[in-house]
């Protein structure tokens, strides 16, 4: 990759996605429930459960949808993906009918059009606020997953979904597995209750390996295909918003958390090392400047570490009182004056979304609407945005600014099957 095209990376992900047009599921999936009454819910055992349908039929999609039937208190009541094969995977393995498998690039609003009762969104992030619009118009429950968006219109888009939502006596829930993990959710607790005293300055990392194997294999097989960004939506920036975006959200979240308020600028850097596929960029170093002159170092690598230590989604927070350390499957503590032991969740990738599907069905059965996740993880999605402007542009970007910005994301959809 070019200088240029590193320093300029929207010139090359500046392609535009209608997503009124467009829903794709490749590599990931949406649940799509209809709403019904509590007293509908709470029925005879033959309608108490909550009717779904899942849009995008990825590996995770199958592997959600599959968390949601477990549950019990869930309905498999349809299916829609961009391509047949994603749909007869998923409709073959839950003996859903074929009548109930949808595909095409209109293959949501077809679906939402069925007797459901709720939407779960977890197709790539530049669909999440079509879709999740579209729910919230049609009158369906929304659980979605994170991230909410790629650019700042689409974030704004799911703020305006969620309030639509409370106003009109729907759940809304965006999942997050470190915000449904005991051990977090107590720390951060103690932290804004004053357990580290003032806060001097925090450390936020992601590194890892390289991910997104199968979706290489694919892109490496045919670049040029028209839908090689729906099956390999990972490795592009217009349909995943950059690694920042996509994954590094899950450490950015929890320092978003762990601040509770957002910050008032960032600047970095970045760049691609090891990649060959797609144009995300595979690092990130930038530096997040909170009120009272709260610095926070944040650092993202997606290649080989060769045995360098720590690895993984970590946050540490330092203040006059202790320190508060998160890892995520890893241990949760403070240290110092106000000692917390904490303790671990290493399956929190699974546990996570099973506490939080059981939270959304708790949540429609007993008429709870506040829907408190949303206006966080929109804030925490607009910090990984903030950042990655940052380190695209080169130079300091502020909060007031990024939320003026009305650049969009939208992807070419020439060459698609409707």
């Amino acid at each position: 990759m070019t200088k240029s095209t590193d320093k300029h990376p929207h010139h090359t992900a500046g392609i535009r996605i209608h997503r009124r047009d467009f829903v794709a599921g490749a590599g990931a999936a949406a649940v799509a429930f209809s709403v019904v009454s509590p007293q509908a819910v709470r029925g005879s055992s033959a309608n108490s459960k909550i009717r779904f349908g899942m849009i995008g039929c990825g590996g995770r999609g199958a592997w959600i949808t599959d968390l949601f039937l477990k549950h019990g208190g869930y309905e498999l009541a349809g299916v829609a993906d961009y391509f047949q094969d994603r749909v007869d995977n998923v409709g073959n393995r839950f003996d859903l009918a074929a009548e109930k498998r949808f595909t095409g690039l209109m293959c949501h609003e077809r679906l939402i059009e069925q007797d459901l009762d709720a939407i779960v969104i977890q197709s790539p992030p530049v669909f999440h606020p079509e879709q999740a619009a579209a729910a919230v118009d049609a009158g369906k429950h929304v659980f979605v997953a994170k991230p909410v968006a790629v650019d700042v219109p689409g974030s704004l888009s799911i703020e305006a979904s969620g309030r639509k939502a409370t106003e009109n006596n729907l759940c809304f829930l965006v999942d997050y597995q470190t915000r449904a993990d005991e051990y977090y959710i107590e720390a951060i607790k103690r932290v804004h209750e004053g357990a580290l005293g003032e806060f001097a300055f925090g450390e936020s990392t992601y590194h890892a390996g390289i991910p997104w194997a199968g979706q290489i294999a694919l892109a490496k097989e045919a670049p040029d295909h028209p839908e090689t960004k729906l099956r390999a939506w990972g490795l592009f920036r217009v349909t995943s918003g950059d690694i920042i975006t996509e994954q590094n959200i899950h450490t950015l979240d929890v320092m978003s958390w762990i601040m509770n308020q957002p910050p008032v600028c960032a600047y970095g850097t970045g760049g691609r090392k090891v990649r060959q596929f797609g144009d995300c960029w595979d690092t990130f170093s930038i530096t997040f400047t909170y009120p009272n002159n709260v610095g926070i170092a944040f650092s993202s690598r997606q290649f080989d570490g060769y045995g360098s230590q720590p690895e993984g989604i970590r946050n540490r927070m330092f203040g006059s009182l202790g320190v508060l350390e998160t890892a995520y499957g890893g241990d949760t503590l403070i240290r110092g004056k106000n000692f917390y032991r904490g303790g671990s969740t290493p399956t929190i990738y699974r546990q996570g979304a099973v506490n939080n599907i059981a939270t959304f069905h708790d949540d429609i059965q007993h008429g709870r609407f506040q829907n408190p996740t949303v206006a966080e993880s929109v804030r925490s999605n607009l910090v990984t945005i903030l950042g990655r402007t940052a380190a695209y542009r080169g130079e300091v970007v502020y909060w007031e600014d990024l939320l003026k910005c009305d650049e969009r994301y939208e992807l070419d959809i020439e060459g698609l099957k409707t």
